[in-house]
């Protein structure tokens, strides 16, 4: 009973995403081919939010729910480092027509296949932290 309301929340936000047709492989299809404005317009509205409410929190020093002061680190910008990441997110999302986020949405909606794309990304981030010590950062 104690995470019923995340789970509630996490139903919502997977029929949300359902019903705006934001998992579905021919629109992120139509998005890698340049036939469809829709995921770009979804893509670039969660950008701009996601700008102001990260300023948002910032300025107001607002605080979690246990009641620390929210605090949102600057990252160094380097740009070999959001090249390749964002190369290998990009050919990820590509080759499996799915982002990372609605995976476990389309498994809830009944595409068993993407179980295997949930395990290799699984796989990868555990890999990843065998040899982050070694990566340039």
């Amino acid at each position: 009973m104690k995470y019923l309301k995340y789970i509630a929340l996490g139903v919502l936000f997977g029929v949300t995403l359902t019903k705006a047709e934001i998992i579905s492989w021919y629109r992120i299809y139509e998005m890698f081919m340049f036939q469809s404005f829709h995921m770009y317009g979804v893509i670039g509205s969660a950008v701009v939010l996601g700008v102001g409410v990260n300023q948002y929190i910032k300025r107001t020093r607002m605080k979690s729910i246990s009641g620390e002061i929210i605090h949102i680190p600057n990252k160094p910008f380097s740009i070999p480092r959001y090249l390749i990441g964002g190369t290998l997110f990009g050919l990820g999302w590509a080759l499996t027509g799915a982002c990372p986020g609605p995976m476990f949405i389309l498994l809830g909606n009944g595409v068993w296949v993407i179980s295997i794309a949930i395990l290799s990304g699984l796989a990868g981030t555990y890999f990843y932290g065998l040899v982050r010590h070694k990566l340039p950062h």
